[in-house]
Parts: C-alpha cells; sequence; structure tokens
C-alpha cells in the first residue's frame, strides 16, 4: 500500500470543510486501488490529508490529480510514501 500526504494552509474553515466533503472525498473515494482516507484539521490553521491507496500507481496517479489551488486552501505539499505499517 502507498499513502498520498497533502499539507494545507487553510483560509476558510467552514469552506475548505464544505469543499472537502462535497467535491474532495466523493472524487478520492472513487480513485482506482482507493483504501481510506483522513484528513486533519490542525489548531494552527493547517489540514493534512492521508490518503491510502492499493498501489503505488493509484496513489501517485491521485497524487497528480491534486489541485494546485483552491479557493479555501493552499496546497503547502503533495508527497507520496509507501505504507509500513497500519492498525
Amino acid at each position: 500500500m502507498h499513502a498520498v500526504v497533502v499539507s494545507v494552509t487553510v483560509h476558510d474553515r467552514d469552506a475548505a470543510i464544505s469543499e472537502l466533503q462535497e467535491q474532495v472525498v466523493p472524487t478520492v473515494s472513487g480513485a482506482p486501488g482507493f483504501v481510506a482516507g483522513y484528513w486533519i484539521a490542525l489548531p494552527d490553521g493547517t489540514g493534512r490529508g492521508t490518503i491510502v491507496f492499493d498501489s503505488e500507481g493509484g496513489a501517485q496517479a491521485a497524487a497528480g490529480q491534486v489541485q494546485a489551488q483552491r479557493a479555501a486552501v493552499t496546497i503547502d505539499s503533495v508527497e507520496v510514501g509507501e505504507v509500513v505499517a497500519n492498525a
């Protein structure tokens, strides 16, 4: 398994959550090889998304679909890594 880790700076929390729930989650959860996704709002005005796929190819394809700009957040980084443990 491989994961896409996305780091964002949140400009408008309510709009970001709405966009996440209405656009991002439905799109990502329908991607080939999707296993699970978690999006975390951190207290410092940033956020992280960790989206797990069953293969590196699926993760790389999803990472390539992350939009550089969204209205409510700025995407700071997108990385793909191997899942080495889970519970």
